[in-house]
């Protein structure tokens, strides 16, 4: 398949972002092509289309799954596996937000819970059992937020990261700040 000019544009971009993020640049590139074609593609399209290495699409592609950015789909008639993405964006943001707690954040919290039930912790200093306490008390709160957020539909979820900017500004004192106006959190009636 040949990329249009902003296809390759938006592979390309992707590539970079995710690398930016930690994230392998073909990993990304692929989740990149998925998306941005929204249809089923098999490996040897993929590495055709990226010029890239098949056995490097297919690490890619076992990392996405494990990520479950991406699920393996069948065509009729063709035995190869086929693989798509949500073209959703904001299951897609659930999806990295929510593998990412898991992976990162949760055992960061864990590891802090035991830290403070350690038997040596008591002996450290006053203020480095401060620091530690109130670390695992925003990382706490954090993920109870993420938890209650990744809980929303996106349309609700949506609206409350649009609040959010809107009270952000009003509590800066921003010249051009109003305040929102609360029929804007109502859903639509018809």
């Amino acid at each position: 398949m040949e990329l249009s000019t902003v296809a390759r544009k938006f592979v390309v971009h992707w590539g970079e972002m995710g690398t930016a993020w930690g994230v392998n640049r073909t990993v990304s590139q692929i989740h990149a092509l998925l998306f941005f074609h929204g249809r089923p593609l098999h490996a040897e399209e993929i590495a055709d289309t990226l010029a890239v290495a098949r056995s490097n699409v297919s690490t890619s592609l076992k990392e996405l799954l494990n990520w479950n950015l991406i699920r393996t789909t069948q065509v009729l008639g063709d035995r190869r596996d086929y693989y798509e993405t949500s073209l959703d964006v904001w299951e897609l943001f659930r999806t990295v937000v929510r593998e990412r707690k898991e992976r990162e954040f949760d055992p960061t919290v864990r590891m802090l819970q035991g830290l403070v039930k350690e038997e040596g912790f008591e002996a450290e200093s006053a203020d480095a059992q401060d620091r530690v306490r109130e670390t695992l008390r925003l990382m706490e709160s954090l993920g109870l937020w993420a938890d209650e957020m990744l809980r929303l539909s996106p349309t609700t979820l949506e609206k409350v990261l649009r609040m959010g900017a809107s009270v952000q500004k009003f509590v800066r004192g921003d010249s051009d700040a109003k305040p929102m106006d609360p029929s804007e959190l109502l859903p639509p009636t018809f």
